[in-house]
């Protein structure tokens, strides 16, 4: 069963597990399951996706329950009338606050502004050697896109070096192999914790957040990082 986090006339939420598509895809004729499709036999009605996560990324995942909400919470999107908050556990010791203005490109290859603003909130290094370092350095972080644009957070913490853990095509591939070796870990640790934004029928303001998934937990324990 999907957990519901959020749920009214019109709008309702769940905390997606890493690893679940949104709905069916060509490029996915590996998997039989759908956050779409299970949440629509777990309610009995049709559902909606509001916004797109990562098959690889957990957490807050919005979908209407009717073709009008779908086309009013969809232009809040596409307005950055919706506020995002993520957690994302990168490689390295980044800036204590920063933000990533760097354009990216659509598979057509139009570029696109994109805009991610970013705090750190723990640092860690464990006793773990890699290449010529005898320890690991990793960076617990909040991310808040003011744009929405395809694997924008993934691409945007490659581009200052500090690729999130667990990240396949964008992020570090011997960071990759090192966590699935020795934590026989190979989850994306990329969490959408939090949506904001005002209901567009009432306008009442709407707060919705994910508990982490037990894999970025697992990833926290290692790491010894405490929320």
């Amino acid at each position: 069963m999907l957990e519901i986090l959020y749920r009214d006339e019109e709008l309702i939420a769940i905390n997606k597990p890493h690893g679940l598509l949104v709905h069916r895809s060509s490029i996915a004729a590996d998997t039989s399951e759908f956050a779409l499709q299970k949440l629509r036999d777990q309610i009995g009605q049709a559902v909606y996706p509001a916004h797109r996560l990562d098959r690889k990324t957990g957490g807050v995942l919005l979908f209407s329950l009717n073709k009008e909400m779908d086309i009013l919470i969809q232009q809040a999107f596409a307005n950055n009338l919706v506020k995002k908050e993520y957690l994302a556990i990168l490689r390295g010791h980044p800036e204590d606050q920063g933000t990533i203005d760097y354009p990216l490109k659509k598979e057509n290859g139009l570029l696109q502004d994109a805009l991610t603003h970013y705090q750190l909130l723990r640092k860690a290094e464990i006793d773990l050697p890699f290449g010529k370092h005898p320890t690991s350095r990793y960076s617990l972080v909040k991310a808040m896109p003011e744009t929405g644009r395809m694997h924008q957070l993934r691409r945007h913490f490659a581009h200052i070096f500090h690729p999130i853990i667990g990240d396949r095509p964008h992020g570090c591939n011997k960071q990759n192999k090192l966590w699935k070796e020795t934590f026989n870990h190979d989850s994306m640790l990329l969490h959408a914790s939090q949506l904001k934004f005002n209901h567009p029928k009432t306008g009442k303001e709407i707060l919705i957040q994910a508990d982490l998934q037990p894999e970025f937990l697992k990833a926290l324990q290692i790491l010894n990082i405490s929320l």
